[in-house]
């Protein structure tokens, strides 16, 4: 009798645990690469670049292979994220810089993801690249909802990992780095900056932002990094003529670029499993959800070559580009217990999307303001996952460029500065995914249409006036 007491009392305990492990709101990680494309990673179909720690992330939860950037470069595609508004509402929609450090900045006149979970009991740190707004200026990451901000508060500043100071919220921390004596790599100490958020505050529910710079250029790397020179033999590379000495402007010269590029994959794939390695030895790896994608497609700068990678794979363009290759990302999604090992999806979704999905998570309403569509039931199998009408991108260099994707449908327009109401481009993706086919003149009631969402889409923004003029 006295036995089944005990079991009963066991079972009862172990129930109640059960119960308050599944209320219990997750902790939220998302990586977010700098310039990748979606060929850069093995499970995406990289080849040449070693990514373990990723392909075994993708093994344990699912491959999203319809997933969008905000758009084609670093801060309008942030601001899509932060703001969970497409490139046609978010504040923020270019790379416009403010003297002497710094960009355009977020305003408060909309929510970012980071102050929404901040209210709702999360611990908020970000760590790596922010971009949106100045030390000080109402952009400032610790003035838009994070408890705690380490790395480039600039966009023009990483481009170089060797800098002479970085961000510790609004406390610059200077580092004996030159030209000619590179000491410190930024990369390494914000990824420690970053496990000591981790383990501050694992008794408390946290959302870790992880904006790491790699790959972007400059093509960079501490001195004597193994896996630099096992690529250099891997690829049989011969260094290319460089000048003897840097004068810090630009990017740095790289004398072997498949090498360094692929190093520095590697090292985001490192940085990524150590996280990883971080959540399951304090026992919280069964209660985070971890996502990583990319901010936007496949650089061509500091002597990166993404035809050798095929980085944008089986797609059309690059950065800067409104083609998939500009815009399409790597997507992987693991959460233990709640995403089925090894799933792949082809639910279509954007940056604007994570807004919503991470109020769910956290068990609050998202704002009226976001373009963004929950996509937990597209992760989890659970519950009825919406559709989008329709996705929408523009970006105002290059003679101002805009896209629409509508099922699977797309529509791009170039020059659209000069020319707005120019010819738009049409693609079936479903057939033609590498955009290769112009079927416009075979659909005009389909391009009718597109022009019509892109107008819609495109509200005005006196701060990001060129495309105004539509």
């Amino acid at each position: 009798m006295r036995s089944l007491l005990l079991l009963c009392l066991l079972a009862a305990s172990c129930t109640a645990q059960q119960k308050q492990e599944a209320t219990k709101k997750p902790n939220i990680v998302l990586i977010l690469a700098d310039d990748l494309g979606y060929g850069d990673v093995g499970c995406f179909g990289q080849t040449k670049i070693h990514t373990p720690y990723l392909d075994s992330l993708a093994t344990r939860g699912i491959r999203l292979t319809q997933f969008y950037a905000g758009t084609t470069v670093c801060a309008p595609s942030r601001s899509s994220l932060m703001t969970g508004q497409h490139t046609g509402h978010t504040p923020i929609r270019g790379n416009r810089e403010i003297q002497p450090e710094g960009q355009w900045p977020l305003p408060d006149t909309v929510s970012t993801i980071a102050e929404i979970l901040q209210k709702a009991g999360y611990a908020t740190g970000a760590f790596g690249k922010w971009g949106l707004g100045a030390v000080g200026s109402v952009g400032d990451p610790v003035k838009r909802g994070f408890g705690e901000f380490f790395g480039y508060n600039c966009q023009r500043q990483s481009h170089n990992f060797f800098p002479d100071h970085l961000w510790h919220n609004d406390q610059r921390i200077d580092y004996p780095n030159t030209p000619d004596s590179q000491n410190v790599y930024a990369a390494q100490e914000i990824q420690e900056r970053a496990l000591a958020f981790i383990d501050a505050h694992k008794e408390e529910p946290f959302f870790l932002f992880l904006p790491y710079t790699l790959p972007h250029a400059a093509l960079q790397l501490p001195a004597g990094d193994s896996t630099f020179e096992y690529y250099k033999k891997a690829f049989n590379e011969q260094p290319r003529p460089v000048p003897a000495t840097w004068d810090g402007k630009g990017y740095q010269p790289q004398a072997y670029p498949h090498a360094a590029y692929a190093a520095m994959v590697s090292r985001l794939d490192t940085y990524a499993g150590q996280v990883l390695h971080k959540l399951r030895d304090l026992g919280l790896d069964s209660n985070t959800i971890v996502i990583f994608t990319s901010d936007n497609g496949p650089h061509q700068e500091g002597g990166h070559d993404p035809d050798f990678f095929k980085s944008n794979g089986p797609f059309r363009g690059i950065k800067r580009d409104v083609y998939e290759g500009g815009i399409h990302e790597p997507m992987i999604v693991s959460w233990p217990g709640h995403i089925r090992p090894g799933a792949t999806s082809e639910h279509v979704g954007a940056f604007w999307d994570f807004m919503p999905t991470f109020a769910e998570l956290a068990g609050v309403a998202a704002p009226s303001q976001t373009d963004g569509i929950s996509f937990l039931p597209a992760l989890t199998g659970k519950g009825t996952q919406r559709q989008h009408d329709y996705l929408y991108w523009e970006f105002h260099e290059k003679g101002g460029r805009r896209a629409v994707r509508m099922g699977n449908w797309k529509a791009v327009q170039l020059d659209v500065i000069a020319q707005p109401d120019g010819p738009v481009e049409l693609y079936q993706l479903d057939s033609d995914p590498g955009e290769e086919k112009d079927v416009a003149a075979q659909h005009p009631e389909i391009v009718e249409k597109m022009r019509a969402l892109m107008r819609e889409a495109h509200r005005p923004n006196s701060a990001f006036p060129k495309m105004d003029g539509q």
